[in-house]
């Protein structure tokens, strides 16, 4: 008998997706039926209606809405900011000499530490908790777009002034394109970083949000809803990414992928 190809099982990006829905569903109910972890984990036939109990509450979508607009502006900012400081720090050494030891030693800090000092100079409300991701974004982005301008193959700057190009034909025709995939990583960890500092954020004495509303469930002991605004975080999270994703695809198409 001749060997026989082994045929290899492929399976469906959609098959395992439900394979991975089904695992943390189990694990959930795990959870809920647990001595320890049944009072913080109560199961999905209790969490969901809790959405309806929020929005009866007039809760819901203005939570919603608060913390979207504090991660887009403060994000936003951070983006806008971190850009030209990232070029100017990988383009100019002095700059970088100064400002990149600053960088690494604020974004160290938790942004729970000085939420209060931003609360004291501010005042309480949204402006507070724009800043705070703000801060946070920027740290993120400038430091992972400059990496990417450093990494940058040199051999390549080199060729292009052997040509005869000059300084803004090798920025925007060399430098540019290769940085694009450094700042589409840079947004998704920035984006990362604004969710992330939500929590803190809020607890700048925002009167919305969903970083304030699981603070304040937390201090009542209503884990239900709190656990339905965490979940919902995650899914918030998820479709940024996914928005991401199809940037990324939009915009390095040219670039090979390991699968």
């Amino acid at each position: 008998m001749g060997d026989k190809k082994k045929k290899k099982i492929v399976i469906n990006d959609k098959v395992w997706l439900l394979i991975s829905l089904a695992a943390a569903l189990l694990v959930w109910y795990l959870l809920s039926i647990g001595d320890v972890t049944s009072r913080s984990f109560p199961f999905a036939d209790k969490v969901v209606p809790t959405v309806k109990t929020m929005i009866d509450r007039g809760a819901f979508w203005k939570d919603i809405a608060s913390s979207m607009t504090c991660v887009a502006a403060g994000f936003g900012l951070g983006f806008i900011t971190s850009l030209p400081v990232a070029f100017l720090m990988a383009w100019y050494t002095p700059v970088q000499k100064i400002i990149e030891p600053w960088i690494n030693f604020i974004r160290n800090i938790p942004a729970l530490a000085y939420a209060p000092l931003l609360v004291i100079t501010f005042g309480v409300g949204q402006k507070p908790a724009v800043i705070l991701i703000w801060i946070c974004t920027f740290m993120t982005m400038s430091i992972t777009i400059y990496q990417g301008i450093k990494n940058i193959d040199v051999t390549l700057l080199k060729a292009a002034k052997v040509l005869g190009a000059n300084d803004f034909d090798i920025f925007v025709k060399i430098i540019c394109p290769a940085t694009v995939p450094f700042i589409i990583t840079a947004v998704r960890l920035g984006l990362g970083a604004a969710l992330t500092t939500l929590l803190a954020a809020e607890s700048t004495g925002a009167q919305a949000g969903i970083g304030m509303r699981i603070r304040s469930l937390s201090n009542s002991f209503e884990s239900a809803p709190m656990l339905m605004y965490i979940i919902l975080l995650g899914i918030i999270g998820l479709i940024l990414v996914k928005i991401v994703d199809i940037i990324e695809r939009k915009l390095t198409g040219w670039q090979e992928k390991i699968n």
